[in-house]
């Protein structure tokens, strides 16, 4: 990474550049990506604006499931040449675990994001979302499943943790921590967000700074 964007990445204005429908569309493997997992309600979209600062950047809605492309996302002001390509990309992958769809529908998205994952070589982390009103649930470990046999690095970031009190959410994360002690994949540090009040954003940008820069 450039040095003149090591510190700043989140402090310019982000824009989309691309929906991926299928892998043929992906953009040409260039600057480092960091992508977010998660089930449909956990709230990917609310915290890729808040962590970059954008009301409507990535798409919310009260329907789980709205999200069915990767989708792109990059710091301004970068004209995509080979010398000027952007620090990084955030894609924002279609939830898991539920979606108001056909299931061929739903089968179709899901074969995208596990291919995205298998074969992205710059791929630099997965971040897996976890609301931390419900913790860990069946659908999250079979991903952990996929991504531990893949060999793609994750680390779980809790979301909504302002939904449950402060003693409860230093209690899951250390359940958290301990449940995935053993998988060989996940970062060890497990990170509490909020999106609304806007807490444990600062050390989120920190920790993609850093799986860019490694």
């Amino acid at each position: 990474m450039p040095a003149q964007d090591r510190k700043s990445p989140f402090e310019r204005p982000w824009i989309f550049i691309r929906g991926v429908p299928a892998m043929g569309f992906l953009p040409p493997e260039g600057p480092p990506e960091i992508a977010f997992a998660g089930r449909s309600n956990v709230g990917k979209s609310s915290l890729i604006n808040a962590l970059v600062g954008a009301r409507a950047l990535a798409r919310t809605s009260n329907t789980p499931g709205r999200t069915q492309e990767l989708n792109y996302f990059v710091p301004d002001g970068h004209t995509g040449d080979a010398d000027d390509l952007p620090p990084m990309a955030l894609v924002d992958m279609p939830g898991y675990g539920f979606a108001r769809a056909p299931k061929a529908e739903v089968d179709r998205w899901t074969k995208l994001v596990f291919d995205y994952l298998r074969g992205r070589v710059t791929l630099k982390r997965v971040y897996l979302l976890i609301d931390a009103r419900h913790g860990i649930m069946k659908k999250d470990e079979e991903v952990m499943d996929l991504l531990d046999k893949a060999a793609v690095s994750y680390q779980v970031v809790l979301t909504k943790a302002d939904k449950i009190k402060p003693p409860a959410v230093e209690r899951l994360l250390a359940e958290t921590v301990e449940k995935i002690r053993r998988r060989p994949a996940a970062y060890p540090e497990v990170l509490a967000t909020s999106s609304e009040k806007r807490a444990g954003l600062d050390d989120l940008r920190a920790a993609i700074v850093t799986a860019v820069e490694n």
